[in-house]
């Protein structure tokens, strides 16, 4: 059996057609397109036309708060069109064969507690930096949805109580990877330093630049007191930490040593 598989965020969609022993082949990238949810569907029809003679089904990962039982995108993520929206079904129609929805941080801690790094976990979590700040809980072995498909929903929590109305406060500001780089402009000067992205960012980490090891080493410590918080509450066993800068080996450093300080 093989199924063709989506992992859509708010910069670019993923895809591999993968088997039931979960080896991928085709695998690319292309734009995630931001106009409306009929660009959206004819995006993914192109990527699934050329293999739809050996799948026999779509899964498909998403922002936002996801309805996996009946294929709807209920609120939140960075693709607004699909807000309040049915995505399965009209994904079936355009393709004739059936699809499956859920949110990317629950299918990203399915992942790792079938095959991955919290394989065996009772009480565990992902936490991924990316545009906001994903995440997945596994509790009593399963991974929770809760009531309103909310639960795991990071990017929501407030760090911080100075002002409950500022967004500025919650996680998905200040742990994401647009508030490392936010963070970097404030501590660096906005009006002295050339805007970095996060390559440019980390590159001048692993040189050892003294002000770009300081602002990583503040940013690690508010993802670590998010991390510590899950931990206290939830009695997690394992944290497994995901999204493109989690591939820096400095990074997990700088949030181990944050943990443990």
């Amino acid at each position: 059996m093989k199924l063709m598989v989506f992992d859509v965020g708010g910069t670019e969609i993923k895809y591999s057609v993968m088997d039931e022993t979960l080896v991928r082949k085709d695998s690319g990238s292309v734009p995630t397109p931001m106009t409306n949810q009929e660009d959206f569907i004819e995006t993914l029809y192109a990527l699934y036309a050329p293999h739809k003679d050996e799948v026999e089904g779509i899964a498909m990962s998403l922002p936002g708060f996801i309805d996996s039982e009946n294929g709807v995108c209920l609120g939140g993520g960075a693709l607004l069109y699909n807000k309040g929206q049915k995505v399965a079904e009209p994904l079936s129609r355009r393709t004739g064969c059936p699809v499956h929805i859920a949110n990317d941080g629950k299918c990203a801690a399915l992942a790792e507690l079938k095959s991955g790094a919290l394989k065996g976990c009772r009480n565990a979590s992902v936490y991924i930096i990316g545009t906001g700040v994903g995440g997945g809980l596994i509790i009593g072995g399963e991974v929770l949805n809760g009531s309103h498909f909310t639960a795991g929903e990071y990017s929501f929590l407030r760090l911080s109580n100075a002002d409950w109305e500022d967004p500025g406060t919650t996680a998905g500001m200040l742990c994401s990877t647009s508030g490392l780089m936010d963070l970097n402009r404030r501590m660096t000067g906005f009006s002295t330093q050339p805007l970095l992205n996060g390559r440019q960012f980390f590159d001048k980490v692993n040189a050892g630049d003294p002000l770009s090891m300081k602002v990583l080493d503040k940013f690690c410590r508010q993802v670590a007191m998010h991390i510590a918080n899950l931990t206290i509450l939830l009695d997690l066993e394992k944290v497994a930490i995901g999204g493109g800068i989690s591939r820096q080996p400095v990074l997990i450093e700088a949030v181990d040593r944050q943990v443990g300080a």
